[in-house]
């Protein structure tokens, strides 16, 4: 369920920070990111259009050998060359969205990802759509182009108000097959702090058909546990709260490992599939991350 605002406090609080992030992720998008966007998803189309004669510095691939035979000159196929994208942008909102030890809450920083990818596909002409998920569909917006557009999915991620606090990813992937017809790209926005086994033959089926990116949201604090004596932990998801020696060396190391194991075993699982991840911590600044990920898609492309 999305949050109406209900007071003239709230709204302009929220207007504000819709206003910061369009302009943070549009002045990104405009100085560094809209060309690489451009070139590692854009392309020669594959619908077949018509035969013309060969002209130089044409590709000699897709020379016609059948039609040069009978005509006695080089033709080669023409193609109508695709040039619109669709991006759907699945954004977990789940309860472990709301922390974050920074500034800003892991929800917060998804936002912000989102605009980028979704103000990348505004400035390209292509269409974007959003799907906000906990263990459910939060709230799904079709694939639509424009400024406008784009700036309600913003709003819809800063000010929905999900009816659970659970995370589970498969329905949003599902509904992303489902509600999607042709090629697009799959952007995941999460701290995927769930089981994989839970999502992970859903985020196949997605990945056999689309470009799948994994924005992955964390917090610093989530990788370490302070030495800071006993304090009391509550799961943001389930509410279960347990009390915690931090003192204790053999407490802190059980916690890093477990939490390395299961990134590794996150890793793994997205390498497996063909998904690429994007690095997103809220103590550091994510611009890089988005860079140096459109930079390496566009050289393997080469």
């Amino acid at each position: 369920m999305l949050n109406t605002p209900d007071n003239d406090e709230q709204l302009t609080r929220i207007l504000k920070r819709v206003r910061r992030i369009e302009l943070i992720t549009r002045g990104m998008v405009k100085e560094t990111l809209g060309g690489q966007y451009h070139s590692r998803f854009k392309g020669q189309g594959i619908e077949f259009d018509d035969f013309r004669e060969y002209q130089a510095g044409d590709d000699v691939r897709f020379l016609d050998w059948n039609v040069t035979a009978r005509m006695n000159e080089p033709f080669v196929r023409k193609y109508i060359e695709e040039r619109e994208l669709t991006v759907m942008i699945v954004v977990d909102v789940s309860g472990s969205g709301d922390y974050g030890s920074q500034e800003d809450s892991k929800r917060e920083r998804a936002a912000e990802v989102a605009a980028v990818f979704a103000f990348s596909a505004v400035q390209n002409q292509d269409k974007v759509g959003l799907i906000l998920v906990s263990d459910r569909i939060e709230h799904y917006l079709p694939a639509r182009k424009g400024s406008p557009h784009a700036l309600r999915i913003l709003r819809d991620i800063l000010t929905i108000r999900p009816k659970s606090a659970k995370t589970d990813l498969a329905p949003a992937l599902d509904l992303a097959i489902e509600r999607i017809a042709h090629r697009a790209l799959v952007v995941v926005v999460s701290d995927f702090l769930t089981p994989n086994a839970n999502w992970e033959h859903n985020l196949r089926a997605v990945a056999a058909k689309h470009d799948v990116v994994a924005a992955q949201i964390s917090d610093p604090r989530e990788w370490e546990l302070p030495k800071v004596g006993r304090i009391c932990l509550q799961d943001p998801e389930t509410g279960e709260q347990f009390v915690v020696n931090t003192s204790h060396p053999g407490v802190r190391q059980q916690y890093a490992q477990a939490v390395g194991e299961r990134q590794d075993g996150l890793m793994r699982m997205l390498r497996k599939n063909g998904v690429e991840r994007i690095d997103v911590r809220l103590d550091d600044d994510y611009a890089p991350a988005m860079k140096a990920y459109f930079r390496a898609r566009r050289r393997r492309k080469r």
